[in-house]
């Protein structure tokens, strides 16, 4: 691929008599403090066709997203449906959940930490215990009291916001939200964390004094949802759905089509008009609000929201305080994203076959740098690719912790350059044959657009100054 210039870098041209000065590093970082990829607990599988742990699963693994998670060393198989997140993966899920926090922050939103084990009697009181039947994990202690893993918790926080009985009108709207562990006991686990048995999720729960101030509630949300999925570069499509057994009057899914999906989408082309057809008592084929032709799609959940009334508050008695200090009951709403399956879907929908491509925002790592091969005829520049490496977290300290070195010298870069692309940096800094020329030129391959650059020490410095971090 050929380089291309930008206006307002330090790049080098080819032309002659163009030279740039590039600063000296007033400070060298201990060679301790790089992040180096040989040191990274990250088992790569990128050369071989199978992944180690996932012998007799090659149908599961037709799913791109599980497959390049699994060749990537972001999960490992741990049983049927659960998967060890490794720490590349790690990363990526805290920034995202770092996005979900400013999201439910703006809306108001104060962050708690519901215990995943729910008694049976909550259940049994919303008659959910039934209800969910295979799907809800259940357990009892030595005593023989019975428990469940919680795949969701409107009995649990209804309850704690109940057991406040001097709740007043002046405290609410009340806006309660967690990031955990949920568990849900799938038949047929697959596709990796796209569907799986334990997941994590965010999860909120809101509570008014009326429905109009529900309704707002649920409007707010819904856009902050919309809102997240922009910064995220994923098209992501609110469609009408079921309220299934989680209740209430009305309910929206937050879907990113995509050909895996599991859910069947019927849209309107100038967007009036979007719904999962399992919501649709009869074939629609026509837009009820314009009369365009629906097409259909399918889609991967990332996101539910539900109106949910006093179904919840009625049975726990959560009520507040009126102006006149009488007892209402409180009008509630509750909204999960699927935090890994985001992860995984947003792989699934923007990567290749055999290439890794993230959200910028949530990459695990922003920047990989490439020195020579050892015994090549550039390795004189992997001392100024060190320095490189110093010199930007010197210059741009953010960027500590999301730079990795790749010190795997006994393979040539062509080889690590193609891992490196199949991993999904952002941005890959390499000293390559250019490097040896005065002054020294780079190579930084941008994903986002796909081009090559050549650029000086500051040049390069001042690229990844316009690098986004959570």
């Amino acid at each position: 691929m050929h380089g291309v210039l930008r206006p307002g870098l330090p790049v080098l041209r080819a032309a002659a008599g163009t030279q740039l000065q590039a600063r000296s590093s007033q400070h060298d970082a201990p060679a301790g403090a790089r992040l180096l990829l040989s040191q990274l607990f990250q088992p790569l599988n990128l050369q071989v066709g199978g992944v180690a742990g996932c012998e007799g699963q090659a149908a599961e693994l037709g799913c791109r997203s599980h497959r390049l998670m699994l060749q990537g060393g972001l999960i490992h198989p741990a049983s049927p449906g659960c998967y060890h997140l490794l720490p590349p993966a790690v990363r990526s899920m805290e920034k995202l959940i770092r996005l979900m926090d400013g999201a439910m922050r703006n809306i108001g939103g104060q962050k708690v930490n519901v215990p995943s084990l729910s008694s049976a009697e909550l259940w049994q009181t919303s008659g959910r215990w039934e209800q969910m039947g295979p799907e809800l994990f259940r357990l009892a202690d030595r005593h023989g009291k019975e428990y469940c893993l919680g795949p969701t918790h409107e009995e649990a926080v209804t309850e704690l916001v109940a057991a406040h009985g001097n709740l007043s009108y002046r405290q609410l709207p009340l806006r309660l939200y967690q990031v955990t562990r949920k568990f849900r006991d799938e038949p047929k686990p697959r596709f990796g964390l796209l569907r799986s048995r334990e997941f994590y999720m965010k999860d909120m729960y809101t509570f008014d004094a009326s429905e109009e101030a529900a309704r707002h509630t649920y409007e707010l949300v819904c856009s902050a949802y919309r809102s997240l999925f922009e910064q995220l570069g994923l098209r992501c499509v609110q469609v009408r759905a079921a309220t299934g057994t989680i209740g209430g009057t009305a309910s929206h899914e937050f879907q990113l089509p995509a050909d895996i999906g599991e859910d069947r989408l019927v849209l309107c082309p100038a967007g009036h008009f979007a719904a999962n057809v399992e919501m649709l008592a009869e074939e629609r084929t026509a837009c009820p609000t314009c009369g365009e032709k629906l097409t259909q799609s399918r889609g991967i959940e990332v996101g539910h929201t539900f109106y949910l009334g006093t179904k919840y508050s009625s049975v726990h008695n959560a009520v507040f305080y009126t102006p006149e200090n009488k007892p209402q009951l409180a009008e509630m709403g509750c909204y999960g994203l699927g935090v890994t399956r985001i992860l995984a879907a947003s792989i699934e929908v923007l990567s290749t076959e055999d290439s890794i491509r993230w959200p910028s925002l949530i990459a695990p790592y922003q920047v990989c740098f490439i020195p020579p091969k050892k015994g090549s005829k550039e390795e004189q520049g992997t001392a100024l690719l060190e320095r490189l490496y110093d010199d930007v977290a010197q210059a741009l300290p953010r960027l500590v912790g999301d730079t990795v070195l790749d010190d795997r010298t006994q393979m040539t870069i062509g080889r690590r350059l193609k891992d490196a692309n199949k991993l999904g940096y952002p941005y890959v800094v390499i000293a390559g044959r250019r490097v040896c020329e005065e002054p020294p030129a780079f190579e930084v391959w941008d994903q986002s657009c796909g081009t090559v650059l050549y650029l000086t020490k500051d040049g390069v410095i001042e690229l990844l100054s316009k690098v986004r971090l959570l």
